[in-house]
């Protein structure tokens, strides 16, 4: 076997299963992620409780509880084909919130005197979003070819 027929079919391997790779484990990551937040052992929720004070609607731990549950239901609306779009929309909403502390709280987020390019843990957290959100615009990408697959 040449080296460009194995390049093929690792390249065919992995454009048949990327994508749902890439759904599960937005589904396992966020399902379990958000459903620490409810149950009071999430250790973003010292991050989150400095973040929304600004929001006067509810406490702070409801809003943790909220948010984690949020995070449950964009974790298995990307289980679904049909509800990718969902997810996304979820998803992008979540992310403004997502990204607040790195602007409010720079003090949590960046080692002092290496702001903006010293992020700490809880700002290094944060920023490894932006690999989420490319993701998701790949994802989010597939939804017309998903619909008319099912055609």
């Amino acid at each position: 076997m040449t080296f460009d027929e194995i390049d093929s079919k690792i390249s065919t391997f992995m454009e048949r299963w990327g994508i749902l790779a890439v759904r599960i484990s937005f589904g396992i990551i966020f399902i379990w992620f958000g459903i620490l937040k409810p149950l009071g052992i999430s250790s973003a929720e010292p991050l989150v409780l400095a973040t929304v004070p600004w929001l006067p609607v509810f406490e702070g731990e409801t809003w943790v509880s909220i948010i984690g549950w949020w995070e449950v239901l964009i974790g298995v609306a990307f289980l679904f084909k049909r509800t990718i779009r969902i997810a996304i929309g979820l998803l992008a909403l979540q992310m403004v919130g997502t990204f607040l502390p790195l602007v409010m709280l720079p003090e949590i987020t960046f080692q002092a005197g290496y702001f903006p390019y010293g992020p700490t843990m809880e700002g290094q957290y944060i920023i490894k979003n932006l690999m989420i959100i490319s993701a998701a615009l790949v994802v989010g990408g597939t939804v017309r070819r998903f619909e008319h697959e099912s055609k």
